[in-house]
């Protein structure tokens, strides 16, 4: 029997950085009736109160409810608010030198989209992520720049190359997100595990980058059951099959 079920961010709950839409908030609150619900993502706590934390009814208990943002290095729980209970966070140095890399990585891989919306970086305190079209993008500007992930599979062997001893992992429509050496959606599910006393077995995994190289692999790298979806869509489906059978 499963008692919690871990999600993606964008993708998989909502399009990227786009608000839970009522149907999925919905969902959500059916599913927290009857198990405890994660989102592990590279957003940093702004992006998720944003898309998820302001978007469910009134009746979801957001009690049961893990919200983990910049990939589980930053974990927030409501008591009647949404509180911090841990931040692990990038020294001065080290942003710097991330910051350093992206630029000289880009120069030599010769990805420089003809427009942005925004910053293409952004410090988020435990995570350095770099969104290609700018952190305000439209949709299908996003949709069509890197479909199959070819582009940012270049720059990310590039990265890894200037930056050895760094977690870099692509996610979202156009993001590559860096974090801390072993930082990644199964560290976070295995902090999840330490906090909640969930046992991993006890926990399963929804998410649309699950394949080598894509920020929802670790998760299944890690053991858990997964499900495979390509959109919100295929989640919902997925989520109402879930509580059919936990109910």
């Amino acid at each position: 029997m499963k008692e919690l079920v871990a999600f993606d961010l964008d993708g998989t709950l909502a399009e990227s950085k786009q608000a839970l839409l009522e149907p999925m908030g919905e969902a959500l609150a059916d599913l927290l009736d009857v198990a405890h619900v994660a989102v592990i993502s590279g957003g940093d706590w702004p992006q998720f109160e944003k898309q998820v934390a302001s978007r469910l009814p009134e009746r979801a208990d957001r009690t049961k409810l893990w919200l983990m943002p910049t990939t589980g290095t930053k974990l927030y729980r409501y008591d009647g608010e949404w509180r911090v209970v841990y931040a692990e966070l990038f020294a001065d140095d080290e942003k710097a030198k991330i910051l350093t890399a992206f630029d000289e990585s880009l120069k030599a891989t010769g990805f420089v989209p003809e427009q942005t919306w925004g910053e293409r970086i952004e410090d988020r305190g435990s995570q350095i992520t770099f969104s290609a079209l700018g952190q305000e993008a439209p949709i299908d500007a996003k949709h069509s720049w890197d479909p199959d992930f070819a582009k940012r599979k270049v720059i990310q062997a590039d990265l890894q190359k200037r930056l050895p001893g760094l977690s870099i992992n692509m996610g979202g429509a156009t993001s590559i997100d860096i974090t801390r050496e072993g930082v990644d959606k199964a560290y976070g599910l295995r902090k999840l595990n330490e906090v909640s006393g969930i046992a991993l077995e006890s926990m399963m995994f929804i998410g649309d980058a699950i394949f080598p190289g894509g920020n929802d692999y670790p998760a299944e790298q890690l053991g858990l059951d997964v499900v495979k979806v390509k959109n919100p869509e295929g989640t919902l489906a997925a989520i109402a099959g879930i509580v059919a059978c936990l109910k």
